[in-house]
C-alpha cells in the first residue's frame, strides 16, 4: 500500500480578474434566479470582468495516489479544479486551463470546470469567495483536504472533506451541513462536476430514468428519446442524452431512479466519469448545457479560452430538482457522502458502485451479448458471472463464468454468443424485442472471495412513465382549507419563492381561524425573522394557549421553543427560561432547547446547571459544534481544563475546521463566534477574540475593518459596563462606537437578528447616524419597509452627506411608497454627493426612464458623464439604445463594435437587439437612398452569426422576420427574384399567436406584423390579414389584464432596480400590438392614435419608432 500524498502549493493560473464589489446594497426582492428567490443581500455584487489575462497566484491543495491526482482551490469557493486519471492521461472532470469568470453566479462571477459545491442554494452565493481549509494524512494511508465556511446568507456551516485512499481510483466527498441558527432553515446540495462536451459525448443516466423535469418541475419530457417541445425546441424521438442533439440551453433533472449512479462517457476518448451515491440520500441527477448552437458557443467563449464546450452533470443530495429545498432544524447536522471516479473502455454503463462498473449490450442483429467491466482497484482473480434465477427458490444457475485480473488500468470484455443465450427462457420464447429477451439474466462482477462488487439484472420491459408537470400554488384567497393555506405557505417559505410570500397564506388562514396552532406558530416565526419580537410573542402565545386547551402537555412543543426565542430577544430572560424548559418536554426541540437553557445558565453564572444542560443538548446532537464550544468554555470556567482540552480534540475530529483562530477567519465567521460567546454572557472572551482579529487585520492590511466588528465590540463593552459599571468599559464602548460610525460602509450589509439587537441597542443609547442606516438596510431586506424607511430618514438627518442613504431612500420611496418624484430628488442627491458612483448614475438614469424623461435629455446627460457610461456594460448599452432610438444608428453600431460585452445569464438578447436594430435602420436608410447593394450587405450581416464581441450567440429560434422581409424587398429591387422569394418565405415563418412579453426569447409582436407583410408581398392576403387581426384582437382583449410574474419563472432578464408596473407594461405591449396590426390593415389614423398613446406613456419605446414600414 502506498500512502496518499497531500500538500499545499502556490500555483500560477492565467486569470481574467473580476472587478471590485459594488459598495451599494442590492435589494432585489422580486428577482428570480434558478427558479427561486434571486435576492443577493447581504452579499455584494460584482458586475465587471476584465478582458485582460494576467498570471495570478493561487493557493492550491493537492491529493495524489497511484491512479489519481486532484487539485483544489480554496480561494475560489473550495472547488475541485482538476481531477486527473494518471492511468490514461485523462481529465475526467472538465479542466479549464484559465480562470475566466462570467456573470452567471447569484452575485456575479462564476467559472466553469472542475466540481463546484452548491449549498444552501444553487449556484452557491459564495462560489467565488475564499473558504477555510486544512488537510491531514490519515492512519489508514488515506489523506483528506477539508474546506468549508459559515455562509453569510442563511448562516449554514458547510464542511467538505475530499479524500483519496491508497490503491483506489475514486474521490470520496464527505459533507457536513450544520444549521447554527435558532430557526429552521432550508437548503439544497448540488455537487456540480463539469465534463467536456463534444459530438462523442453522452450523459449516462440509469435505464429507469424515463422522463426528465425542468426547473421547478414546470415542464417534463420523455427520456432519453425526447418527444415534443422542450425549451422551445421541437424533438422528434431524439436522444437528448447526447450533447450534439441539444442545440439550445437546456436543463433536465431525472424524474426518479432506483440506481445509485449517473455519469458521462466520451466515445472518442473511450473514457468518462461516474458519480456514485445512495439514491435515498442523493436522488438528484441533472444535466445542464448551453447547447451546441451559436448561443452555446458564445457562452463557451465567455468562460474559457481554448478548452471548448462542457456539460454540467449535477448531483443532488437531499434534493431532486432546482428549486427543491429540504428543511434543516436548529442545530441539526446533515452528513452524507458522494464518490466521483473515472472509468474507461466499457461505454454506457448499466450499473456502478464505488468498487466497479459493468456494461452489458445486446446486439439484436447478431444475437450477441457484450459484457464489459471496470474496477476502481486491483481485483486479482475477479469472477465475472452470468446467472439465471433458480427454479422454486433454488440456487442461481450459472450461464457463464470467467476469472480475470481487473484494475483501473485493465478492463474486461467478453462476447456471449447466441448458443449460450438460448438457455434464457425469454430468449427462446421469441415474443420479446431488444434486451427483453434477456429478462432474468444477471451480470455480476465479484471479488476472488465471492463478494459482489457490482451487478446488473436485465429487466422486464421498462414502462416509459412520463409524469405530469407541477402545478402553481393557488393564491391565498383561492385555497379551500386552512390546512391548504398552512401547507402552501410552508411550501412558498421552503422554496424561497421570489414573488409569493408565506405571510399572505398564514394571515388568510388566521383570518378564517384565528386560533389555528400551526398558522399562529408559522406566522409568529415570520415576525421573528422580521425582528418583531413583541408581535411574534403574541402569536406564539396564541398557539400555546390552543395547544394546552384540554391538557397542559401538548403534542408539539415548537411553539414553546419559539416563544422562548421571542422572549429572549426582548430581554425577558426568566420568562424565556421557563418557555425553553417546557419546550424540552418534547423530543423535537430538545437539542436547541437544552442549548438555550445552557446559555442562559452560563450567562447567570450557574455553570453546573449550564454543564448539565449542554450535555443533554450534545447527547441529542453529537455533532452540534456550538454546543461543544459552549461546553468547552464552561469546563474552563469551572477549572476543568484537561476535560476541556480533551473535548477540543474530540471536536476537531468531528470538524477539522473547528479550531478557528483569528488569522484564519473572515469577519463573517468572527461575528458568528462572537454571537456564540455573547449569548452565554462571555463578553470578555468575545471582545478579546475580536480585538485579536482586528490587530491581525491591521498587521496584514488585508482590508478595511468591517464596521459591524467595531459595533459588536462596543456592544460587548456596553454589557460589561451594565454588569460592572466601570469607567474603563464605558470608555472602550465609546471608542468602538466611534470607530464603527467612522469605518468605511462599503459592502457592510447587516442581516442577522443579532445584528439588529446590537445596532438597536447602540443606536438608541448613542443616537448614532450610521447605525440607523445599517438598521434600515437590515429591515428593508426583511421587508419591514416602514421601520426601514424611518431608520434611513433618521440616518439622513444625522448624516446628510452620506450618499448611499439617499440612494436607498430613493429605492424605498419609488418601490414602497410609490412617490416617484421624491425618489428622484433623493437619487439626485445621492449622485451629487458622489459623482464617481457609476451604479448610482445608472439607477438615476433608470429612474428618469421610469419618469418618462425625454430621450434626448437623457442622452445629453450621458454625454456629460461619458466616463461613467464607459465603465459599465449596462450604462454603455443604454447609451447605445438611446442613440438607436434617436436615429444615430451609425454611431450606435460603431460603439457596439468597439466594445466587448459581458452578459448576465438570463439577460441575453439586449446587446444583440441593439446591434440588429442599428443594422436594420441603416439598411432602411440605404433603401431610401436606393443604395440596394449597401442595404443587402447590412442585412446579410444582420442574419449572419453575431460578432463575438457582443458576448452572446444567436438562438435557433431567433425571430428575424423583419430582416428577411426587408432583404426580400431589396433583392427584388436588385432583380434577384429567386433569392427574394426565398427570403420573403423565411419572413413568413414563426409563431403567429401573440403572447405577453416577459422574456427576451418570447415572440415579439413586430415579427407577426412582418409575417403579415411578407404574406401580402407573396400574394396571400388572407394570411396577412389574419395576422394583423390577431395583433389587434389580442391587444383589445388583454389591454386591461392584471399581470403577474409566472409562478414558475426560472430567471428574469432584468435586475429589477425599480419595480415595474406590470399592468402598465402590458398596456404598452398591447398598444404596440394594436398599432402594428392596425397599420397592416391600413387603418393608419387608429394606428397613429395607439402609437401616440404609447409614446405618451413611454417616449423611449424603440419598437414604435423602428417598425414603421
Amino acid at each position: 500500500m502506498n500512502k496518499v500524498q497531500v500538500w499545499e502549493e502556490k500555483v500560477i493560473i492565467p486569470t481574467y480578474e473580476a472587478g471590485k464589489p459594488d459598495k451599494n446594497p442590492m435589494f432585489l426582492e422580486k428577482r428570480v434566479y434558478q427558479g427561486s428567490s434571486g435576492r443577493i443581500y447581504p452579499h455584494t455584487v460584482i458586475e465587471k470582468i476584465s478582458d485582460e489575462k494576467v498570471d495570478k497566484e493561487y493557493t492550491a491543495l493537492f491529493l495524489e495516489n497511484d491512479y489519481l491526482k486532484v487539485m483544489m482551490l480554496p480561494e475560489l469557493g473550495g472547488r475541485i479544479q482538476r481531477a486527473y486519471d494518471k492511468t490514461n492521461g485523462y481529465d475526467f472532470i472538465y479542466y479549464n486551463h484559465v480562470i475566466k469568470p462570467a456573470l452567471v453566479g447569484l452575485a456575479g462571477p462564476w467559472i466553469s470546470g472542475g466540481i463546484e459545491f452548491n449549498w444552501p442554494q444553487h449556484h452557491r452565493p459564495s462560489t467565488f469567495d475564499p473558504v477555510e481549509y486544512t488537510y491531514a494524512e490519515n492512519e489508514d494511508g488515506s489523506a483528506t483536504a477539508w474546506m468549508g465556511e459559515i455562509e453569510n446568507m442563511f448562516r449554514t456551516e458547510g464542511v467538505l472533506g475530499v479524500t483519496l485512499y491508497p490503491d483506489k481510483a475514486y474521490i470520496e466527498l464527505s459533507a457536513k451541513l450544520y444549521n447554527r441558527t435558532k430557526m429552521p432553515q432550508t437548503f439544497l446540495w448540488w455537487a456540480n462536476p463539469a465534463v467536456a462536451g463534444n459530438d462523442d459525448t453522452i450523459s449516462v443516466f440509469p435505464e429507469d430514468v424515463t422522463a426528465v423535469y425542468d426547473h421547478g418541475k414546470r415542464d417534463v419530457i420523455s427520456f432519453p428519446y425526447a418527444e415534443g417541445t422542450y425549451y422551445k425546441h421541437k424533438y422528434d424521438h431524439v436522444n437528448i442524452a447526447q450533447y450534439k442533439n441539444i442545440p439550445v440551453p437546456t436543463s433536465y433533472m431525472a424524474y426518479r431512479s432506483d440506481y445509485n449512479f449517473i455519469g458521462e462517457y466520451d466515445y472518442g476518448k473511450q473514457a468518462g466519469l461516474l458519480h456514485v451515491a445512495d439514491h435515498h440520500i442523493a436522488p438528484g441527477k441533472k444535466q445542464w448545457t448551453w447547447g451546441c448552437g451559436e448561443f452555446g458557443k458564445a457562452w463557451d467563449r465567455a468562460l474559457t479560452d481554448e478548452d471548448g464546450p462542457y456539460i454540467e452533470l449535477m448531483t443532488g443530495c437531499f434534493t431532486d430538482n432546482q428549486p427543491d429545498f429540504t428543511w434543516i432544524q436548529p442545530q441539526e447536522t446533515k452528513n452524507f457522502k458522494q464518490y466521483f471516479m473515472p472509468y474507461k473502455n466499457i461505454g454506457y454503463v448499466k450499473n456502478a458502485t464505488i468498487d466497479a462498473a459493468v456494461n452489458a449490450e445486446y446486439d439484436e442483429t447478431k444475437g450477441q451479448l457484450t459484457v464489459s467491466a471496470y474496477t476502481t482497484s486491483v481485483q486479482k482473480g475477479a469472477r465475472i458471472l452470468l446467472t439465471l434465477p433458480g427454479e422454486n427458490g433454488r440456487q442461481e444457475k450459472v450461464l457463464y463464468e470467467e476469472t480475470s485480473d481487473l484494475s483501473p488500468e485493465k478492463t474486461y470484455e467478453v462476447k456471449i454468443d447466441r448458443e449460450k443465450l438460448q438457455q434464457i427462457p425469454a430468449y427462446t420464447e421469441g415474443e420479446q424485442n431488444g434486451t427483453e429477451v434477456l429478462c432474468g439474466l444477471r451480470v455480476c462482477v465479484c471479488a476472488a472471495d465471492g463478494r459482489e462488487r457490482v451487478s446488473y439484472h436485465f429487466p422486464k420491459k421498462i414502462e416509459a412513465e412520463v409524469p405530469e408537470p407541477a402545478k402553481a400554488a393557488p393564491l391565498p384567497e383561492d385555497c379551500e382549507t386552512t390546512e391548504d393555506l398552512f401547507l402552501y405557505g410552508l411550501h412558498v417559505e421552503q422554496y424561497r419563492h421570489a414573488t409569493y410570500h408565506p405571510e399572505d397564506y398564514y394571515l388568510e388562514g388566521l383570518r378564517r381561524d384565528p386560533t389555528d396552532i400551526r398558522l399562529n406558530n408559522a406566522y409568529g416565526r415570520c415576525l421573528l425573522k422580521k425582528c418583531d419580537f413583541t408581535g411574534a410573542e403574541k402569536y406564539f402565545r396564541k398557539a400555546v394557549e390552543k395547544a394546552i386547551r384540554s391538557n397542559p402537555n401538548p403534542y408539539d412543543y415548537e411553539p414553546y421553543y419559539n416563544l422562548g426565542l421571542s422572549l429572549k430577544y426582548q430581554g425577558k430572560e426568566k420568562e424565556a427560561y421557563d418557555a425553553f424548559y417546557k419546550a424540552i418536554w418534547g423530543d423535537s426541540f430538545q437539542t436547541p432547547g437544552f442549548y438555550e437553557l445552557a446559555c442562559l445558565d452560563a450567562k447567570a453564572g450557574r455553570f453546573a446547571e449550564a454543564l448539565e444542560h449542554v450535555n443533554e443538548s450534545i447527547l441529542r446532537q453529537y455533532q452540534c459544534m456550538k454546543a461543544r464550544a459552549l461546553k468547552e468554555n464552561i469546563l474552563r470556567k469551572m477549572g476543568r481544563v484537561l476535560e476541556a482540552e480533551e473535548l477540543h480534540k474530540e471536536s476537531l475530529k468531528i470538524n477539522p475546521l473547528y479550531d478557528r483562530q483569528p488569522e484564519k477567519i473572515n469577519h463573517n465567521t468572527l461575528l458568528e463566534l462572537m454571537i456564540d460567546l455573547y449569548e452565554a454572557g462571555d463578553y470578555a472572551q468575545g471582545i478579546t477574540l475580536a480585538e485579536k482579529w482586528v490587530e491581525q487585520q491591521n498587521v496584514s492590511r488585508q482590508e478595511d475593518i468591517y464596521p459591524l466588528v467595531y459595533y459588536y465590540i462596543a456592544y460587548g463593552y456596553q454589557n460589561l459596563h451594565r454588569k460592572e459599571n466601570t469607567e474603563q468599559a464605558n470608555c472602550y464602548m465609546t471608542m468602538y462606537v466611534t470607530l464603527g460610525e467612522n469605518a468605511a460602509a462599503d459592502g457592510c450589509f447587516p442581516h442577522r437578528t443579532e445584528d439588529y439587537i446590537v445596532l438597536k441597542s447602540l443606536a438608541e443609547e448613542y443616537h448614532l447616524a450610521m447605525a440607523y442606516y445599517y438598521l434600515g438596510c437590515l429591515l428593508y431586506d426583511r421587508r419591514v419597509y416602514g421601520e426601514a424607511i424611518a431608520d434611513y430618514e433618521e440616518a439622513a438627518r444625522r448624516y446628510p452627506d452620506f450618499p448611499t442613504v439617499h440612494r436607498n431612500l430613493a429605492l424605498a420611496y419609488y418601490n414602497v411608497k410609490k412617490q416617484p418624484q421624491r425618489a428622484y430628488e433623493e437619487m439626485e442627491k445621492a449622485f451629487a454627493l458622489d459623482e464617481t458612483d457609476a451604479r448610482v448614475y445608472l439607477e438615476l438614469d433608470q429612474l428618469k426612464k421610469r419618469l418618462n424623461v425625454p430621450v434626448k435629455e437623457r442622452w445629453s446627460d450621458m454625454e456629460k458623464h461619458f466616463d461613467l457610461v464607459e465603465s459599465r456594460d449596462d450604462l454603455y448599452l443604454e447609451y447605445v439604445t438611446l442613440l438607436n432610438t434617436l436615429g444615430e444608428n451609425a454611431k450606435a453600431l460603431d460603439l457596439i463594435m468597439v466594445r466587448k460585452f459581458h452578459q448576465w445569464e438570463g439577460g441575453e438578447g439586449k446587446v444583440a437587439a441593439q446591434y440588429l436594430t442599428a443594422l436594420y435602420q441603416l439598411a432602411k436608410a440605404a433603401v431610401a437612398k436606393e443604395d440596394y447593394a449597401e442595404a443587402k450587405e447590412l442585412l446579410l450581416r444582420a442574419v449572419d452569426e453575431y460578432p463575438h464581441n457582443l458576448g452572446e450567440g444567436k438562438l435557433e429560434s431567433a425571430q428575424e422576420n423583419n430582416l428577411y422581409y426587408l432583404l426580400g424587398l431589396v433583392q427584388e429591387k436588385m432583380g434577384e427574384t429567386e433569392e427574394a422569394f426565398v427570403n420573403l418565405t423565411k419572413a413568413c415563418y414563426g409563431e403567429s399567436e401573440p403572447v405577453g412579453m416577459m422574456y427576451y426569447n418570447d415572440q415579439p409582436p413586430e415579427m407577426i406584423y412582418y409575417q403579415g407583410l411578407a404574406y401580402r408581398k407573396l400574394g396571400d392576403e388572407e394570411q396577412a390579414v389574419q395576422r394583423f387581426c390577431k395583433l389587434v384582437d389580442y391587444g383589445k382583449e388583454h389591454i386591461g389584464d392584471e399581470i403577474k410574474i409566472d409562478y414558475f419563472a426560472v430567471s428574469l432578464p432584468d435586475l429589477l432596480i425599480f419595480e415595474e408596473d406590470l399592468k402598465e407594461r402590458n398596456r404598452k405591449h398591447c398598444l404596440f400590438m394594436m398599432s402594428l396590426g392596425l397599420k397592416g390593415l391600413g387603418r393608419t389614423d387608429e394606428a397613429e392614435k395607439c402609437a401616440q398613446q404609447l409614446l405618451a406613456m413611454d417616449n423611449a419605446h424603440q419598437g414604435i419608432r423602428v417598425h414603421d414600414l
